[in-house]
């Protein structure tokens, strides 16, 4: 609440819920009904930019292409040769890339090469 009274112009006084600019006179709290002079909040502009990286690291969401750079995917091996070099063994992980009701993907990277592929 304190950080509320000293940083934003937005947020009641009293109880630090957002005000609402009820008429061109004033500003009004939806809770404790406490009134702010309208002249303090007219002209104010607040912005903010939020990207989707920025979600996903509020989530702890990593993005697939970040696993499987850093080698830290978890990844299992699988006996199937690589397409590209003959590699008897591949790196692979699933994901849901489509509706529940449709099977994974599977990608699979070779470690030799760095060959990827994926399978539907």
């Amino acid at each position: 609440m304190a950080y509320a009274r000293a940083r934003d112009f937005l947020f009641c006084e009293i109880c630090g819920t957002t005000l609402y600019l009820v008429s061109t006179k004033h500003a009004e709290c939806p809770l404790c009904k406490s009134r702010k002079n309208a002249k303090e909040i007219l002209g104010k502009e607040i912005s903010y930019r939020i990207t989707t990286q920025d979600i996903k690291r509020e989530l702890g969401i990593k993005l697939f292409d970040e696993e499987t750079d850093t080698g830290k995917s978890g990844a299992r091996m699988i006996k199937k040769a690589c397409d590209k070099c003959g590699n008897p063994e591949l790196e692979y992980t699933t994901r849901q890339m489509r509706s529940a009701d449709e099977g994974q993907t599977v990608f699979y990277h070779c470690p030799k090469c760095n060959h990827q592929s994926q399978e539907n």
